[in-house]
């Protein structure tokens, strides 16, 4: 049974009963902080009483709290858990329309990405849109700034499809650039050398796979994880591909790693054009890419802004300081 307003009290008051008093206190949160998180996100004022809550403020707030509380109830019911997170993700989410050419995996309106370990869902509208343009096209671009999920999002798209038999591998990719400062040398064979700069790619998987079924997948090459430079030459069939950091491939790289595609693959390209860290003078490979291929048929492109940030809040605010000080092109 899920929620419903049983009272309209005048303009100052809001009642929603909730039938179930145990997912009632996970919807409070401990010490009600969920509850505390919309308040400040609404304006309102949400007092509990027994198995109802009800809403003090401005209309509008009232309204917002009023959906986003049902829709987390609802989550609750369909046995999911609740967030702060997930409660970002529904004041983001709230109140959009769903797009009229959805596939048909999402047209109950919700995005989903299964994996071994968790369920992903995607928290913005931009991300949503991301997902689904990663199902079905064999080659899309993700650009934004750091924090929206543009590669933990392509390598969770990437396990579903390897879990599910849809490709035989996945290929983890970005060019060994250091950001700024000269490390010098680093010890080791070449898999030392190379796996500093490939550590948020090992990251993302290790959220999704089991340890040691994620080592037995490297052993066997069925998830291989490498600098650019070594793609020249492959041709990558039956294989998800994912190169992060793109704006850091040299126009050159950038067209020898998107001509490596093959039969049955799918690939995506991500990165963020205020992060360049090539030398001065050399032009980024996303730039072109971005400016040659955006009128081709089954190629998308995907954009995200300092709205889309899920990292901390102040990584959005951050961002939306530097691109407000950015000389005007």
């Amino acid at each position: 049974m899920t929620s419903q307003i049983i009272e309209t009290a005048p303009p100052s008051e809001t009642i929603l009963e909730f039938p179930d008093n145990r997912l009632l206190i996970d919807l409070c949160g401990e010490y009600d902080r969920h509850l505390t998180h919309i308040e400040a996100r609404t304006g309102v004022q949400i007092l509990r009483r027994g198995n109802h809550l009800a809403v003090h403020g401005p209309a509008d707030g009232q309204s917002e709290a009023a959906d986003v509380l049902r829709a987390l109830y609802d989550r609750l019911e369909q046995g999911r858990e609740v967030s702060k997170a997930e409660i970002d993700r529904q004041f983001r989410m709230a109140g959009e329309d769903e797009p009229q050419d959805q596939l048909e995996m999402f047209a109950g309106g919700a995005v989903e990405i299964k994996t071994r370990k968790k369920l992903v869902e995607p928290r913005t509208d931009a991300q949503k849109a991301y997902v689904q343009s990663l199902f079905s096209n064999e080659l899309a671009f993700g650009i934004g700034p750091a924090g929206t999920g543009k590669t933990y999002l392509a390598v969770a798209v990437g396990v579903n499809m390897l879990i599910t038999g849809a490709v035989d591998k996945i290929i983890l990719s970005r060019p060994a650039v250091e950001a700024g400062e000269k490390l010098g040398y680093l010890p080791g064979d070449m898999k030392d050398k190379v796996d500093p700069y490939m550590q948020p790619l090992y990251d993302a998987l290790n959220d999704f796979l089991p340890g040691k079924q994620l080592a037995k997948m490297i052993e066997e090459k069925t998830v291989e994880i490498a600098p650019l430079a070594f793609m020249r030459g492959r041709t990558l069939s039956n294989a998800f591909v994912v190169l992060d950091e793109a704006q850091n491939a040299t126009s050159m790289q950038m067209k020898m790693f998107l001509t490596r595609l093959g039969e049955g693959s799918r690939m995506v390209i991500t990165g963020d054009r205020t992060q360049i860290d090539l030398p001065r003078g050399v032009p980024s490979g996303l730039a072109d890419a971005e400016r040659l291929l955006n009128r081709i048929p089954n190629i998308s492109f995907n954009y995200f802004t300092g709205k889309d940030v899920v990292r901390h809040p102040l990584v959005a605010a951050i961002i939306e300081a530097y691109e407000a000080d950015a000389p005007k092109a």
